[in-house]
Parts: structure tokens; C-alpha cells; sequence
């Protein structure tokens, strides 16, 4: 599915990827997508009416799917979600079943159900990429979306990527700004409902930040409540919460030896819940974010990795869940029953149960 884009590719291929990608999701490139974000979120607070129920993972993840759409593809493309959303969803199931499931010791060439639902998704996600890509190559304008930048972008050498790599790259960018980031909301909804004096500070501050108006990037600085929910979310709920890393060196873990290029599982879940980085660890506490706190030690949190291949999209990603959160806050209140919801492994950290909420108004 995500083909030798960034995140999948090693060595120099990896360098050279990284170097072409990487300008396209600098914080001048996000300030450029912060008017789409907080649009769709408006557009969606806009169909909503209190006292109405909703799913709110379908809400959300249908939200950043739009914005994803938009400022991958560009606004002329609304719409377009109907067709790549869907497929991504299939793949993105498909995967998740994989990871869960025995197939996941059966050979590649073994055309289990899942396996051929994810051939047709893909195949359907790159007829609709190379589509738009052949369109950017045909009329030649310059635009402002990430699929125009990745087209322009050059490497030392002055060579473009290919159309495969262009396919490859937008494929990331899109799981990376979609959904994860929907999944996200989807947690901090929850907590917020679970945790009502923390959904107070964040009216105070919506309200001493906005006083009512939409948000644009230049308030995100100013969101420092509304930055410390997403960040605490990310914390008890982090989408990727299973990930490996190499041993770059000789080491010891545990009283044992680990050999240089030794791979070996990292768990965001397990390192963000550990009462030594963070006392009371299953608690819902955003101050433990506050500019006068304790601060965590290096990797203690580390929801986008770390190191040389930390995610490209952590900024865009941060901006658009505070956007997002800030505008629809701003009107609703969502209540949710009190029950727990536990979470689902699987691709990402998915709520284990329906996330239903009724609205109010704010």
C-alpha cells in the first residue's frame, strides 16, 4: 500500500526521499493548509444541530479525510474523497485484519479474502493519484497543494521524483494526515467528555483566544490548553503504538545483549503509561504539558517516532487536531455515555466499541 515512499524505504534511497518530502510539510507549507483545515471544520459544525447523535469517529474520520483530499489534491477536488476515501478505508481494514489475524504468518503470495480486497483498494488509489497526476502534468499550472510541490520538488541532482515515487509519497501523506489524525480527535473527544474541568479550561481559552471567531494558524501558538489535550491524548491514546527500531550500536536492554542491527519492537502505549516518565499514568492530566512542568524524558512520548525518522508530519498533523478541536469546540459540547470504551489494536489504535455522542451547544 505505501509502496517505497519515506516511510518504508532505508539507506540512501530513504536520504534522498526524506530531502525531497520533507519541504513540502515545512511549517511555511503548513501555514498555507491552516484556512482548509478550519473550512471543513466549519462545513462539518455547520450540518450539526443540538441535541442530534452522531458517531464520532465517523465524523472526525470523514472530516480529515476531506481536509486530506483538499490539500493533497487541492480544493478544486471536492468531492474526490468519495472515491479515494472508501479504498483507503478498505486497505487500511484490510491491514488492521492482517495484523490481528493468522494470516499474518501465511505467505505473501496466499490470495486470502482480505488480501484480495486490498489489491482492489490499492489498485483503485492509484488510478485516482496517477489520474490527478496526469492532470498536473498536462495543464502545467503551478499550484498550492502538496501533490504540486511533490511534482516540483528536485533533488542535488536536479531530478524530479517519478510518478511511482509521487504515487508513493502521496499515498504517506494521505494515511498520515487522515487517519491518524481522526483517530486522534476521536480519543480527545472522549476524554474531554470524561474529564469536564478540563473541557472548561478549554472554553476559557477558546473564548479568551477567539472570542468566537474561526481560527487561522497565527492563533495556534496562542491554543496552549487546547496543544496540551492533543498532546496528552496522543499520550493515553497514541494511533501508532507499535513500531520498530534497529540498534544502531551495540547495546544491553533488560541485562541482556543487543547486537548492532538487532530489530526490536518500541511501544508508544507501553513507554507513555509508564509511571516512572508520568506519575498517575492512566490519568487524563493536560498541565502535565504545562510550560512550568516537570518535563518527560527524551522518547518518554514519542507519538510521531524519534530520531532521523521521526514523521515528517508531526507540525501538520499537531496544527490541524488543534485547529479542529478549537473550531468545533468552540460550538458543541459532545456528550458521551459514561461507560468505558477500550481500544482496538490494529494498524492504528482504533476505540474498541462505537463512540456515539449527543451534541449541545457550547
Amino acid at each position: 500500500m505505501l509502496g517505497e515512499g519515506v516511510v518504508t524505504s532505508e539507506g540512501a534511497a530513504w536520504r534522498r526521499k526524506r530531502a525531497l518530502v520533507q519541504p513540502v510539510v515545512r511549517p511555511r507549507q503548513v501555514r498555507a493548509y491552516a484556512d482548509t483545515m478550519t473550512d471543513c471544520a466549519s462545513a462539518l459544525a455547520g450540518t450539526w444541530q443540538p441535541g442530534q447523535h452522531i458517531d464520532v469517529r465517523r465524523e472526525m474520520l470523514g472530516l480529515t479525510q476531506r481536509i486530506a483530499v483538499r490539500t493533497l489534491f487541492g480544493t478544486d477536488t471536492a468531492g474526490r474523497e468519495d472515491t479515494i476515501g472508501p479504498a483507503m478505508d478498505t486497505a487500511q481494514a484490510a491491514i488492521g485484519a492482517e495484523f490481528r489475524g493468522l494470516t499474518l504468518f501465511l505467505p505473501p503470495w496466499v490470495p486470502t479474502p482480505g488480501r484480495q480486497r486490498l489489491k482492489k483498494a490499492v489498485a483503485v488509489i492509484d488510478s485516482e493519484v496517477n489520474r490527478v497526476t496526469e492532470e498536473r502534468h498536462r495543464s502545467g499550472v503551478e499550484r498550492d497543494d502538496l501533490l504540486s510541490r511533490l511534482l516540483a520538488a528536485r533533488d542535488e541532482q536536479g531530478d524530479r521524483l517519478t510518478d511511482k515515487e509521487i504515487r508513493d509519497e502521496a499515498v504517506t501523506l494521505y494515511i498520515g494526515g487522515h487517519e491518524t489524525t481522526g483517530t486522534t480527535l476521536t480519543w480527545a473527544w472522549y476524554l474531554l467528555s470524561r474529564n469536564p474541568e478540563a473541557r472548561r479550561r478549554l472554553a476559557d481559552e477558546l473564548t479568551a483566544v477567539l472570542d468566537g471567531r474561526t481560527p487561522g494558524f497565527d492563533d495556534f501558538k496562542e491554543l496552549r490548553w487546547t496543544e496540551q489535550i492533543i498532546r496528552e491524548t496522543l499520550r493515553l491514546y497514541p494511533p501508532v503504538w507499535l513500531m520498530t527500531v534497529i540498534a544502531k550500536d551495540e547495546s544491553t536492554l533488560g541485562g541482556r545483549p543487543v547486537a548492532a542491527g538487532t530489530v526490536l519492537w518500541a511501544s508508544q502505549w507501553s513507554a507513555q503509561r509508564d509511571e516512572r516518565w508520568f506519575p498517575e499514568p492512566d490519568a487524563f492530566r493536560p498541565e502535565r504539558w504545562d510550560e512550568d512542568a516537570p518535563p518527560a524524558p527524551d522518547h518518554a512520548w514519542f507519538p510521531f517516532g524519534g530520531g532521523a525518522r521521526a514523521c515528517l508530519g508531526a507540525r501538520f498533523a499537531t496544527v490541524e487536531a488543534v485547529l479542529v478541536l478549537a473550531t468545533l469546540a468552540q460550538r458543541f459540547h459532545l456528550d458521551l455515555p459514561a461507560h468505558e470504551i477500550p481500544p482496538k489494536t490494529g494498524l492504528t489504535l482504533q476505540p474498541g466499541a462505537p463512540v456515539r455522542a449527543t451534541l449541545r451547544s457550547a
